[in-house]
This record gives C-alpha cells, structure tokens and sequence, in this order.
C-alpha cells in the first residue's frame, strides 16, 4: 500500500471505536496494533462476559468476537448483541481458527456479518472494517 492509500485508510478509520474480544493475548495484541496504527480507538475483551460489561460503557462501531472461548463463546456473544435494541446495529466479525462452512453459516445463523479466520492479516482486518463500517464511505472511495 501506497503512503497515499495509507493516510486515506488511516483517515477514514480514525477514531472509529473496535471492541475485540479474543481469549487470546497475542490475537488481542496483535488485533490492538494493527487497528490503533490505523488511528482507530480500541477496547479489548477476554471473553463474552467481559465484552458485554464494555458493550454499555463504550459502545463500539464494530466487534470483532472469537468464536472459541471459555465461560460465553463467540456466536451467544454474537446473539446477546445482536437480540439486544441498543446494540443489533453493531457489525459483528467472527474470529476462528477453523475456516469450516459449519462455522461460517453458525456465525450468520447468530447475526455476524462476516467470518475471518485466524491468523488474518492486516489488509483483511481493514478490509472487514471498511466493509461494515459506513460502507457507503467505503463504496465511494
């Protein structure tokens, strides 16, 4: 990518609030750096539970929730957001290390709006991002 095509992604994403629930450190992290790089406002989740309580508090633009965690898993984190009035608007991109149908139809079964598999590069995080997010704004440039 261009520094042209660079400041226009990082202009476009700036300030947009990501709330990534992943019970994994490293995907956490690494999902924070990319997205904070791109000048958005990141929250992090260790589990379902946890992104719940940040939901109300900083309510985001998109989520981005893994599938496989302990306690609530990915798709009734999903579902909870999506039967919920303040929040069913919220783009929902599920995270799995398995890259199987059975996952992806599950995932649009409970309302996400995209699957990504594990590990994503920093072009399809952006790409989900911009996809979902105002995609008029995405459409027009």
């Amino acid at each position: 990518m261009d520094n042209a095509a660079q400041l226009t992604s990082k202009a476009r994403l700036s300030g947009l609030k990501v709330l990534v629930i992943d019970d994994s450190k490293t995907i956490r992290r690494t999902a924070e750096t990319l997205l904070t790089k791109e000048g958005c406002e990141v929250y992090t989740a260790i589990d379902g539970f946890d992104a719940l309580a940040k939901l109300a508090d900083h309510p985001p633009d998109i989520v981005f929730v893994d599938i496989m965690m302990p306690r609530l898993d990915g798709y009734q984190t999903c579902s909870l957001i999506k039967h919920n009035k303040a929040f069913r608007a919220i783009p929902v991109i599920m995270l799995s290390s398995k890259d199987g149908l059975f996952d992806r139809a599950r995932g649009r079964i409970v309302g996400s709006e995209h699957y990504l598999t594990k590990p994503f590069t920093r072009e399809e995080l952006l790409g989900a991002i911009e996809q979902h997010v105002n995609p008029n704004d995405a459409a027009a440039h």
